[in-house]
């Protein structure tokens, strides 16, 4: 599985907004490439940011 959908995986599962170190931790990936894939998916507007610091899915 590719990491962006990993991390796309990780925040449906979880159903509610995380931290980047919270996705880190239950996705099994270094913090600071799920932060670089976190912007990522930022740009392309599947993820956005309910609050500071906190990350969710675009439903």
């Amino acid at each position: 599985m590719e990491k962006k959908e990993l991390v796309l995986k990780t925040f449906e599962e979880a159903g509610k907004p995380l931290k980047t170190g919270e996705v880190a931790e239950i996705s099994g990936l270094d913090k600071n490439e799920v932060s670089k894939i976190i912007k990522e998916l930022k740009s392309e507007e599947k993820i956005y940011s309910p609050k500071r610091c906190y990350y969710d899915i675009k439903r």
